[in-house]
């Protein structure tokens, strides 16, 4: 498999000298156009007025194809000098993550939790939010289990350090929802509760809200979660009234 090796620098001073190129045919073309767009017939008979329409309808023909080629030119330009900023962004972000990397490896493999990063959200198979950074993170937020009736939502991860706790996920019909992760020890919001599920069987009733997080040593604690909407009971049967038959 062959590999594409591009230098960010080299192509931003390529698009510059291609720009430089495009501004030099560019003046070149305007030079030209005031002598030969407008030509004169050199004598006043019919032909020598042919010759100087004929070619005077030349130079304004070449003028409009050099504009269109100007035009092309430009979105050239502008393609390879976007091209050399996403390679610079692209390495810049992969040299950052690899410093995370190197920084969160420690931790990560001793206590299962980074040192600087914020946590990852909760999933179906894995509901509850991450913890966020020991020393500075976010707490990820807890699944969201709306669409599963009957499953709680996950909890939000808690906080470092510093950092805010995650909200928890709302909880599937009749289910609650998780409940708000701390906010970091030192400075920090707690996360937010999640929303109760709504009650799916007469007389039911729906899911708690998720309690809110803790705050820090400066912060403010989380909301708690609106609780689900529970369901009216079904009403009572009548007696059947007596017939005369029956008596």
């Amino acid at each position: 498999m062959s590999f594409v090796v591009a230098v960010p620098e080299a192509l931003a001073a390529a698009a510059s000298d291609v720009a430089n190129i495009g501004s030099a045919l560019s003046a070149a073309n305007a030079a030209a156009a005031a002598g030969t767009t407008g030509l004169l017939a050199a004598g006043a008979d019919e032909v020598s007025a042919a010759l100087a329409s004929l070619f005077s309808g030349h130079a304004v023909s070449y003028q409009q194809v050099a504009a269109q080629a100007t035009a092309l030119h430009d979105q050239f330009v502008q393609a390879l000098t976007g091209a050399g900023g996403s390679y610079a962004l692209t390495e810049a972000a992969n040299v950052q993550q690899n410093l995370l990397n190197a920084i969160n490896a420690p931790t990560q493999a001793l206590l299962g939790r980074p040192l600087i990063g914020d946590g990852a959200v909760g999933t179906a198979s894995s509901p509850d939010g991450q913890d966020g950074g020991l020393l500075f993170g976010n707490g990820g937020a807890g699944y969201n289990s709306a669409a599963t009736p009957g499953m709680a939502g996950g909890n939000g991860g808690n906080a470092g350090l510093i950092g805010n706790g995650g909200t928890g996920g709302s909880g599937g019909a009749g289910a609650a929802g998780g409940a708000g992760g701390s906010g970091g020890w030192l400075y920090g919001n707690g996360g937010n509760g999640g929303i109760g599920g709504n009650a799916i069987v007469a007389g039911g009733a729906g899911g708690n809200g998720g309690a809110g997080g803790a705050a820090g040593l400066w912060g403010s604690g989380g909301s708690g979660g609106q609780g689900g909407n529970g369901l009216t009971g079904n009403d009572g049967v009548n007696p059947a009234p007596v017939t005369n038959t029956q008596r």
